[in-house]
């Protein structure tokens, strides 16, 4: 559908560009260590880019842009800060570091020290009417006393007040949060290194902050369907997609890999000695619901060994295999859909995103 320049010169990006389809609009978004790019890309949009300061550099922690484009989170080692466009800190909440520290006030006091490079880490993400930001951080929060552990926090977007928190009784080493057409739920996967991804499904009544672990299952959420009543998971292990219900977590159809073709160079004689395992695809951490009925997947982990990597459509309804998708040009990247009939990929050298449909 089109091809479209990342922001940010090949220097000075520190994440790959990335497309969000909220409200009805799409939103190009890209973040380097210094500045955070979010361009409307509807064509009534009129306005210039938007460039928000980061508080830190990208390795110290995630963000997150709301449906309009005019408010940013960092979620970072010690705080959460809210920015607008113009540089001004709307709110800030703070709370035990993750590196396990006393705390700092400032990112400059703790930015030459090797222990807070390479630790766990939070994220955030705003509800689909941006009126929410839903937090994922290492408690307490900087007015409570106590040992840190991981919680889950409702915050009001307009001033940063916590409107409700709760335990995810997990050990996390990074996170990433899934919205739902309804502003009141947010899907949570919960990476905890080699012991697994915890899966936790939230929602918010107004009073308090209920969260549904949905049998603890090891499975990481990779999208919510558009009217919002079904999940997609694949597991840990990525041998087994999975389709959920909403409002209880239960398995309504699953894929096994094994139901994939061998990649065709697996049939040349330099991987002839390929059997087994070797041989078997699964699915990436990465994939989506193009509409209610088709998702669209990837294999190209498990594929970059043999070539280039593959991209499937299921059948949404049984969790079956329907095709492979074919590119008019190679596609090195995995495939992220958007759930409104349309899905993209990143150019090789991460300088352009490609807008596709079938």
């Amino acid at each position: 559908m089109a091809t479209i320049a990342a922001p940010l010169a090949f220097s000075r990006a520190d994440d790959a560009p990335r497309l969000e389809w909220r409200a009805g609009t799409r939103l190009l978004i890209q973040r380097g260590d210094t500045e955070l790019i979010v361009q409307n890309l509807e064509p009534s949009a009129t306005a210039e880019a938007v460039r928000f300061v980061t508080p830190w550099p990208r390795r110290y922690g995630q963000c997150a842009v709301s449906p309009a484009g005019d408010l940013a989170v960092f979620a970072g080692l010690h705080a959460l800060q809210a920015l607008d466009p113009a540089g001004n800190v709307r709110w800030e909440v703070r709370h035990r570091c993750w590196a396990g520290c006393a705390g700092h006030n400032a990112f400059t006091e703790y930015a030459n020290e090797r222990d807070h490079r390479y630790v766990g880490s939070g994220s955030a993400g705003f509800s689909a009417d941006g009126t929410l930001v839903w937090v994922h951080i290492r408690g307490p929060l900087a007015f409570d006393r106590g040992r840190g552990a991981d919680e889950w926090l409702v915050i009001a977007a307009e001033d940063g007040t916590v409107l409700a928190r709760a335990a995810t009784h997990t050990a996390a080493a990074g996170s990433d949060h899934i919205p739902h057409p309804n502003p009141d739920q947010m899907g949570l996967t919960i990476g905890e290194g080699q012991d697994g991804s915890a899966l936790r499904w939230g929602r918010w009544n107004g009073h308090t902050l209920a969260i549904d672990s949905f049998g603890d299952q090891d499975r990481v959420l990779l999208a919510v369907s558009p009217i919002g009543n079904r999940l997609l998971t694949v597991t840990h292990d990525q041998d087994t997609l999975a389709l959920h219900r909403v409002t209880d977590g239960t398995v309504e159809a699953e894929l096994s890999a094994t139901a994939l073709p061998r990649h065709p160079e697996l049939e040349s004689e330099r991987f002839e000695t390929f059997e087994g395992d070797e041989a078997q695809a699964f699915f990436d951490y990465e994939g989506g619901f193009l509409d209610e009925d088709t998702v669209v997947v990837g294999t190209v982990e498990s594929d970059e060994e043999f070539g280039t990597g593959r991209h499937w459509l299921i059948d949404a309804a049984r969790m079956r295999l329907t095709d492979q998708l074919v590119y008019p040009f190679e596609v090195p990247s995995l495939p992220r859909v958007l759930g409104d009939g349309t899905w993209y990929t990143v150019s090789a050298i991460e300088t352009a995103v490609h807008l596709w449909t079938l």
